[in-house]
């Protein structure tokens, strides 16, 4: 079975579990008992998963913003003096 033929990773139901799903991963990863094509199918998968966390980040950063409105302003070392 090649990368190709093998049928998509469904995508994940939360934030949460693409992040659980990632640490498991990287772990089975890091262990190094994955064979090659295995690894290359794992990174493939974590590539995924980054890449729906950070855009639910993005999400939830943008959302944030519009209820904040013009209330977020960058941390500064002058308004930490005062």
């Amino acid at each position: 079975m090649t990368a190709d033929s093998a049928p998509a990773a469904a995508p994940p139901q939360s934030f949460e579990q693409a992040m659980a799903e990632l640490a498991q991963l990287v772990t089975q990863m890091e262990s190094g008992a994955l064979p090659l094509e295995a690894s290359v199918a794992a990174y493939a998968r974590g590539s995924e998963l980054v890449k729906y966390c950070a855009a639910q980040l993005e999400k939830v950063e943008s959302q944030v913003k519009v209820l904040e409105g013009d209330m977020l302003k960058p941390f500064s070392d002058d308004e930490a003096a005062q």
